[in-house]
């Protein structure tokens, strides 16, 4: 459970069927994500996500996998039949926030 989220660890909360949640996108989901994603490399993903042909899935990919970064022992199919708080829109917003805190440039 996460209380808050910790934006210079590369951190953002989402609401999961009712649980705060902590999400990061570590190398380790980031790597997760590529394979999923069958993306080439990490510029690849970038692009798959700044895209026009961004899919609802593609979304839920990549919020997985900053809930996984994060601690979260679910997987795909759990997020599947999850009620995300916010929903769409709210699941959208946490992905675009994860990319651009995990992609950032430290000042």
């Amino acid at each position: 459970m996460a209380a808050g989220a910790n934006p210079w660890a590369g951190e953002v909360v989402l609401v999961v069927d009712g649980v705060r949640h902590r999400a990061k996108l570590t190398l380790g989901a980031l790597a997760e994500l590529e394979a999923r994603l069958e993306a080439e490399s990490l510029a690849d993903l970038v692009a798959r996500f700044e895209g026009d042909a961004l899919r609802a899935r593609d979304v839920l990919m990549l919020v997985c996998a900053g809930l996984r970064g994060g601690g979260w022992e679910g997987d795909l199919p759990d997020l599947l039949s999850a009620e995300i708080e916010g929903g769409p829109l709210e699941a959208a917003r946490v992905a675009a926030r994860l990319l651009a805190l995990a992609f950032r440039v430290p000042e």
